[in-house]
């Protein structure tokens, strides 16, 4: 099924729109995550806000019948002798949800002690006013626990990377690989920076979420590379630039196709999925996004970029083509 006819469009026409856009989100994505590190929300320095999985400490959901009053509820924890707690409506307005968070505490005694601390408070002053059929909801973590879950999760995102370009610097050349690890990171920075923005927290579903969207930029930008290595087999003298809006004019149909469903079933997600899946859905509307933007603005105009480099050398061409089929 072709979603487009015989498209015409010169992309590479457009990389240095397509630069100063990627730079623009970019390092507006860095300078937040600067400024979160410099100015760190309850002692924590951290470039982007995160989840109580990885920070350590305790967070209590609480959702009441009425709405309530963020004030009251300050005062009566702060009276039951819970200090520096920070209290904020949490979810769509009608849910009339609280959520509760602790700094992060030192060691698994003092976790503990507070999360008792917040529900008796609550059960004193508002047992009457919790919605019987959700009532409180905690999370508990201990920093030593979430220290290493930070950890691994950051080798996890390296890791895959680093098998992707080994993977595709033997199927195509290491040059196709670098160019699809540049996208790659270009696409988790941008989501990442995202999340700094607009102060959303990290935690392993987000995670979870961002090795998703990893391995589908990946999944597109090995389809615009495969149809530019069967052209350049057919048309080994059709200038670089060409050949490559060609290939991907030949795959927008495809791209359009896949990821427009994969994001209308996101954003769907997005919208009605309610808070638990909030911030996962959000790493994938903005990462599938991203991701196809990428895999045509990022990764492809790279390949013509080091090809025009070797040539203004005097070196020959080093893109291969494509095997020719047997039989």
């Amino acid at each position: 099924m072709e979603f487009f006819r015989s498209p015409n469009v010169n992309w590479l026409g457009w990389k240095w729109y397509f630069l100063a856009f990627s730079m623009v989100f970019s390092v507006a994505g860095i300078v937040k995550m600067c400024w979160n590190w410099e100015h760190p929300v309850g002692g924590m320095r951290s470039p982007v806000p995160l989840g109580v999985d990885f920070r350590g400490g305790t967070q209590v959901d609480v959702q009441f019948s009425n709405p309530p009053d963020i004030d009251a509820i300050r005062r009566a924890i702060e009276a039951a002798g819970v200090k520096d707690a920070v209290i904020t409506s949490f979810g769509p307005a009608a849910n009339h949800e609280v959520l509760i968070s602790l700094p992060e505490e030192t060691n698994e005694a003092a976790i503990d002690t507070g999360r008792q601390e917040i529900e008796s408070a609550l059960q004193a002053r508002y047992n009457n006013y919790f919605n019987p059929n959700t009532g409180v909801k905690v999370d508990v973590v201990g920093p030593t626990v979430g220290h290493q879950l930070e950890k691994q999760a950051t080798l996890a995102t390296i890791y895959s990377m680093l098998g992707m370009l080994i993977y595709l610097w033997f199927r195509f050349q290491l040059i196709y690989g670098v160019a699809a690890v540049v996208a790659c990171f270009h696409d988790t920075l941008i989501t990442v920076g995202a999340f700094a923005l607009w102060n959303r927290e990290i935690s392993l579903t987000v995670i979870a979420a961002i090795l998703t969207l990893v391995g589908y930029s990946m999944n597109d930008t090995i389809v615009v590379f495969d149809r530019i290595r069967e052209n350049l087999r057919i048309s080994r003298r059709e200038r670089l630039t060409d050949l490559v809006n060609r290939s991907i004019n030949q795959t927008l149909s495809r791209t359009v196709l896949t990821s427009g469903l994969t994001f209308l079933t996101v954003l769907a997600l997005f919208i009605f999925g309610g808070p638990v899946l909030n911030d996962f859905s959000f790493a994938l509307v903005v990462g599938i996004l991203i991701g196809t933007y990428s895999s045509i603005a990022i990764a492809a105009p790279m390949l013509v970029a080091w090809q025009e480099r070797r040539a203004g050398k005097g070196k020959p061409a080093s893109l291969p083509a494509a095997r020719k089929p047997k039989g």
